[in-house]
């Protein structure tokens, strides 16, 4: 609880907005369009004001996994290296699903975009 008596999220150790930026740019090519995506859903989904502590929570847990540097498969093996990041990303999905809103499938759209073109 802060001070003020808000409940505040529980954010995983090893997890940051930055790590999870770096993360992203760097792989974004290698893990693919599809894993970019989900991890966007659900750093979005974060961000609502909206998304309830628990949802949060589980998003985070998701992210800070997706960014660990050691995982169950070292996702520096070329492509398998990122299957377990995405059953962890899609298990998160799968739990918060009704926080992945239009306006977060936009934001995502959008950067996927940038990066991938199209």
């Amino acid at each position: 609880m802060s001070k003020d008596g808000e409940l505040q999220v529980a954010i995983p150790d090893g997890y940051s907005d930055e790590s999870f930026w770096e993360k992203v740019k760097k792989f974004a090519k290698v893990a693919g369009k599809e894993v970019i995506e989900k991890s966007l859903w659900l750093y979005y989904a974060a961000q609502r004001p909206e998304t309830p502590l628990w949802a949060k929570t589980v998003i985070y847990g998701a992210l800070a996994y997706f960014i660990c540097p050691v995982d169950a498969i070292p996702d520096v093996i070329p492509v398998v290296g990122f299957v377990d990041d995405l059953g962890a990303l899609a298990a998160a999905l799968a739990t918060v699903a009704a926080y992945i809103n239009d306006e977060v499938k936009t934001k995502t759209s959008v950067k996927l975009k940038n990066w991938f073109g199209g």
